[in-house]
């Protein structure tokens, strides 16, 4: 490291590096809980692949009521409250002050990490490089989570990865069946196009270095812009190559395919016509990736652990999007660019598969996790990484607390660990929410099925709806058998899972966080319908009397957590207007 150039010092419980969704997640969940977090990110702003640089929307698992809440949620709800026009600046401020709005991190934004200094199979700290202040930022701390994506701190530190496609003598997975031992090829990176629709004719003149195309050079790849579906995704090219060194020899022709796709887009005597009102809004000049190392931990996710639908005791996250596996050519391939292998939703996504077998203090969140390429083509999606990553950001902070590495975490304190999750609205399969035992041993009196408030399960599963109807203005009590000190209550409105209420395309919801191609007119995005907008917590004192201790008339976020003190015989929820809907629902009540 060069001495001209001064280096800052940083001290923490958990450096996490990379800020995408899984890393941010990580980061919050960790300083939530009490650590104290250096987020590195070598770009200058966060989202990774969901940010304005790349701009791919989030997916998740599919189904009914599936939506991955938690964090992610927050975020999904906080734009739809901010950003009714799907704008990618406003969306990126979004996540931005996520980050910046919690005292317990510090950001060190457009720092890239690039040494790693070992005690044994410990890492001490990290160094980057921050380019805007010529500085370098070293960072010791307790633990380090790597959701680099590429797993930067594989390499630095000794940690055990693997790469590419595995065989089905590896882990007896079919879908290996035809891959020679020592494959070494990934999905590969697109660079995406975004469009918008006017209200005059635009003209295209394409760069000279652009690729030219006819209908006959693209099969399976023919846009189609009256879809905001169509985000151009299988641009896609580097599986057959090296993901990592020759990033920027593949963009350079991502963005000759790019161009001229757009040239036939606009040009081709088959498409002018019909898209003469459209005009290209944005390219991607950072590719956004799919695959590249994948860290080794205590336990590796195969096909059939997921086909099997993943019922691990240690289940700190779930996915269900399908096993969506890219060709290595990408859009040299003529066939088509992916298969979709089904996959169950959800499967349980093990905890053991987010820390490293051989290096004590290294966590891992995101496309880099514990599993086999089969796996990574289905828990690669977003929504998925966001609560890897808050799961792994959560199991940090426990272990900063108590002392121990993350494997410790998974012996001792496993059980504290899920609960945990399922309070901050992270849903695990099979697993439910303890309820306070000052609610648990009270009275709950409101209209029949109100004490599915308390069945710690907080959104449909299944035939069984889990929640509580009731208008507005009525009233939810728990009344305690004898006046008790109250600490908090903690609420779960409906946010509308499935989106029902958001502008509909081809019949369904729209139900991404972000448009790629904008037609004329599109509806505006809002809050749900169903979610509470006002409300107030009364308390009943000893003496009889009743107190207002907290009210709003704002809210927009499905969890809410409220501060209470005082000794109270009763606590009242009393539900008041919801955003659209004249039925108010909620999943949960509680009072601690």
């Amino acid at each position: 490291m060069s001495s001209i150039f001064p280096t800052i010092d940083h001290d923490a419980d958990l450096c996490v590096v990379g800020g995408g969704l899984a890393g941010l997640c990580a980061a919050v969940a960790a300083a939530r809980h009490g650590a104290r977090v250096v987020l590195a990110q070598d770009r200058p702003m966060l989202g990774g692949n969901a940010s304005s640089e790349i701009r791919m929307w989030v997916c998740g698992a599919r189904g009914k009521n599936m939506l991955e809440t938690g964090l992610i949620e927050e975020l999904m709800l906080e734009n739809l409250y901010r950003n009714p026009d799907k704008n990618y600046s406003v969306w990126d401020s979004v996540m931005y002050e996520l980050a910046r709005n919690e005292q317990n991190i510090e950001l060190l934004l457009n720092c890239s990490v690039n040494e790693c200094s070992m005690d044994g199979d410990r890492i001490l700290s990290v160094t980057g490089w921050q380019m805007t202040t010529q500085q370098f930022h070293r960072v010791r701390a307790k633990l380090f989570a790597d959701c680099s994506g590429d797993s930067v701190l594989a390499p630095l530190s000794g940690a055990e990865y693997r790469f590419g496609r595995e065989t089905e003598a590896e882990f007896g997975e079919s879908l290996g069946r035809n891959i020679r031992p020592g494959d070494r090829k990934t999905m590969g990176m697109s660079c995406m196009l975004q469009a918008r629709e006017e209200a005059r004719p635009s003209d295209f003149i394409p760069p000279k270095w652009a690729a030219h195309f006819t209908e006959k050079d693209l099969p399976h790849r023919i846009p189609d812009l009256t879809s905001p579906l169509e985000n151009f995704w299988y641009l896609e090219l580097g599986g057959d190559g090296d993901p990592i060194g020759d990033t920027e020899k593949t963009r350079d022709e991502l963005l000759k395919i790019a161009y001229g796709l757009w040239d036939f887009v606009k040009n081709d005597p088959s498409m002018r016509e019909k898209n003469r009102n459209w005009r290209l809004d944005w390219v991607g000049i950072l590719p956004g990736k799919r695959e590249s190392r994948r860290y080794t931990g205590d336990y590796t996710l195969t096909q059939n652990d997921i086909e099997a639908a993943g019922r691990f005791e240690d289940t700190v996250a779930y996915g269900g999007w399908p096993m969506d596996d890219h060709d290595p050519r990408g859009f040299r391939n003529t066939d088509a660019p992916n298969v979709n292998y089904p996959a169950p939703s959800p499967y349980g996504i093990p905890y053991r598969c987010l820390y490293s077998k051989n290096i004590r203090n290294l966590l891992f969140a995101g496309r880099n996790i514990s599993v086999t390429h089969w796996v990574l083509s289905s828990c690669r999606v977003m929504g998925t990484c966001a609560l890897l990553g808050q799961a792994v950001g959560t199991a940090a902070a426990i272990a900063a607390r108590e002392g121990c590495d993350p494997r410790e975490v998974y012996i001792s304190h496993l059980s504290e660990l899920k609960q945990l999750l399922i309070e901050d609205d992270c849903y695990l399969p099979c697993d439910r929410r303890k309820v306070p035992e000052l609610s648990a041993n009270a009275a709950l009196i409101g209209n029949d099925g109100v004490e599915a408030l308390r069945n710690g399960l907080d959104r449909p599963v299944g035939e069984n709806d889990n929640g509580y109807y009731c208008r507005p203005g009525e009233v939810i009590e728990y009344r305690f058998k004898e006046a008790s000190e109250i600490r908090f209550a903690r609420i779960i409105w409906d946010s509308e899972l499935d989106r029902e209420s958001m502008p509909r395309i081809g019949g369904r919801p729209f139900t991404h966080n972000m448009m790629c191609n904008k037609p004329a007119g599109f509806s505006a995005f809002h809050v749900p319908d169903a979610m509470v907008r006002a409300y107030r917590i009364d308390a009943v004192n000893e003496d009889g009397s009743v107190e207002t201790l907290f009210s709003t008339d704002s809210n927009y976020q499905r969890l809410n957590r409220v501060p209470l003190s005082g000794r109270r015989t009763a606590v009242r929820l009393i539900p008041l207007k919801a955003w659209r809907s004249e039925i108010i629902h909620l999943f949960s009540f509680d009072v601690g």
